[in-house]
């Protein structure tokens, strides 16, 4: 069986800890950043589209800085999953696709839904909400991808719900709220966090050596065997896989994904 393409990357670019011979050169300019990060990394994810909107011109400068196979995720707007009634989003769903996102092209990943850890399973309302996720926007094909915090979401019914749509839940690692391991799309997006400030790379070797194995069984079509699960086994077959080191002591992230890299190796 063949493989899916794995992208290992961070949260961002832009991040005061990481200059000064942190993670950017000394003296690096501002403006270079991003392609110094992109250098280092196969993926980031943009966080800055969370909070805010973007002109078309920013996405087009972005997808210029990175160099050619390099792929940006984009979180969605906190207007569109920061809401009592999900079913009533489909507005700021529509802003946010159309903001220009699709400027990215061939550089544009999988778009990142994050709920708030608050944020209960109601099978009718996230029904609803999936079902205005649109395929494509501009004619540019689209991949989604939800992170669901609340342990409700640990139900047959969801993963069911998230595989009928072709949504990819978000298999994340973290201490403050119970994570899944359920592939439910044709990729998987998993978001690596709890990084520690005294390991100089963010985790113990041990640490990143099973993510390593989890994003190879991953792309390989396996099931990441330690990873709790609601639903039943996904189909056996390559994904692409998106792995972030994200949050934690954010100050160690680059060095983090760097070091997963170094075990799975580039696209």
């Amino acid at each position: 069986m063949s493989k899916g393409t794995i992208r290992v990357g961070i949260g961002g670019w832009t991040y005061e800890p990481w200059r000064g011979g942190t993670f950017y050169p000394e003296g690096l300019a501002q403006k270079r950043e991003l392609e110094h990060a992109a250098s280092a990394m196969t993926a980031i994810e943009i966080n800055g589209t969370y909070y805010s909107s973007f002109k078309p011109a920013s996405f087009e400068t972005w997808a210029k800085a990175v160099p050619d196979g390099f792929v940006f995720t984009a979180k969605a707007s906190r207007y569109v999953t920061n809401r009592k009634v999900l079913a009533e989003a489909g507005e700021s769903i529509e802003r946010f696709l159309g903001q220009g996102i699709t400027a990215l092209g061939d550089k544009l990943g999988p778009i990142l839904w994050q709920f708030m850890a608050t944020k209960k399973f109601d099978a009718d309302d996230f029904g609803a909400f999936l079902k205005l996720l649109p395929a494509a926007q501009d004619g540019v094909k689209l991949r989604h991808a939800v992170h669901v915090r609340h342990e409700s979401f640990r139900d047959p019914a969801f993963v069911a719900m998230a595989r009928a749509a072709g949504v990819a839940i978000v298999n994340a690692w973290s201490d403050d709220y119970p994570g899944l391991g359920d592939v439910s799309g044709d990729f998987v997006y998993a978001r690596f966090e709890n990084a520690i400030a005294d390991e100089p790379q963010g985790f113990p070797a041990a640490t990143i050596d099973r993510f390593a194995d989890w994003v190879r069984a991953w792309a390989a079509g396996k099931p990441a065997g330690d990873l709790p699960t609601a639903g039943d086994p996904a189909p056996a077959k390559p994904r692409d896989v998106f792995a972030f080191m994200i949050n934690g002591a954010k100050e160690r992230a680059p060095a983090a994904a760097q070091a997963l890299i170094e075990r799975v190796g580039r696209p």
